[in-house]
């Protein structure tokens, strides 16, 4: 453990929560690549040595936080510090794309529960409301900054009536947002971890190809029951039914991505052209829509011609 290493540990975290609070719009989609740092010094150094970088780093990190008046954003950190420890761990052993991805969301949730449960019995709650507590502090905050605009009483009124369908929602479906969410954190920093680690000299491990992974075969039995529970007039077949639904329909969008950059590998499609198309996707929601069914098909018609050769895990 170097004093280098612990500086750009600690600078790399500080910069990226000063680039989340300061950068309109990007903000807090950069405030997802907290892990990033532990990983990278973590992998670089061993986990020995990199558990102790990060643990300075997360010391310097509370100082500053406590300085700042916002004491949860050590708990942040400290949370995510933890997910790039564990994907260090994930990335020493070597396993698939795909396990790296579920034991790192797996894991990530059951940190995130012990955190969530710790702070919910401290102000004797349930993680569940905690929760939508938040949420809905969220929703207030953005109705109360409108109100402060020059929008009229009955586009307000309007705006609260949204606000109250958005809470209802999110109660159905707050176990798939938080599943899908953390997968999402684990597999943007695996992804953005490789180019990193190359430009650093930092040995990546071999995951496997994405472009050529697949959802399990078995999952679209999981599809039909879940769409079949729906069916039926029983409340918690239906929330379990709903949000089985989203969760799968995520992973087989990742599935057709996955039909997607093959057919760029395979034509050598600019890296311009890549990126319009990622920003589609990522702003058309429709274009969502195309790619899970991409990946639900993809199943039976195998665009890619390698389905009896690609691994299943």
């Amino acid at each position: 453990m170097t004093i280098s290493n612990i500086l750009g540990c600690t600078g790399s975290v500080v910069f990226v929560l000063l680039a989340s609070a300061w950068i309109p719009l990007v903000g807090p989609f950069l405030s997802l690549l907290t892990p990033l740092p532990f990983l990278f010094y973590s992998s670089k150094l061993g986990l020995n040595e990199g558990v102790k970088v990060c643990l300075a780093a997360l010391l310097a990190v509370g100082i500053v936080a406590k300085l700042l008046g916002q004491p949860s954003l050590m708990l942040f950190c400290l949370q995510l510090g933890i997910v790039g420890l564990i994907l260090s761990e994930l990335f020493r052993r070597e396993y698939s794309y795909s396990l790296t991805i579920f034991w790192g969301t797996l894991l990530m949730l059951l940190v995130g529960f012990a955190f969530l449960l710790f702070v919910s019995i401290t102000e004797g709650t349930t993680p569940a409301e905690m929760i939508v507590t938040y949420s809905q502090a969220n929703i207030d905050a953005v109705i109360a900054m409108y109100e402060k605009g020059e929008l009229k009483p009955e586009q307000i009124v309007q705006l609260k009536k949204i606000g109250s369908i958005l809470i209802d929602l999110f109660k159905k479906i707050y176990p798939s947002v938080v599943i899908v969410g953390t997968g999402f954190i684990v597999w943007l920093n695996v992804v953005i971890s490789k180019p990193l680690f190359r430009i650093k000299g930092v040995k990546y491990p071999d995951l496997g190809r994405s472009d050529m992974w697949r959802a399990p075969e078995y999952l679209v039995w999981i599809l039909i029951a879940a769409g079949f529970s729906k069916l039926l007039s029983i409340s918690i077949l239906d929330f379990a039914a709903t949000n089985a639904l989203i969760i799968i329909s995520v992973i087989y969008m990742f599935h057709g991505l996955s039909v997607v950059l093959f057919f760029f590998d395979k034509y050598n499609v600019p890296a311009l052209t890549r990126y319009v198309i990622y920003l589609i996707i990522v702003l058309q929601q429709l274009s969502m829509i195309i790619l899970a069914l991409m990946g639900l098909f993809d199943q039976w018609v195998d665009f890619r011609k390698i389905h009896s050769k690609a691994p299943t895990e």
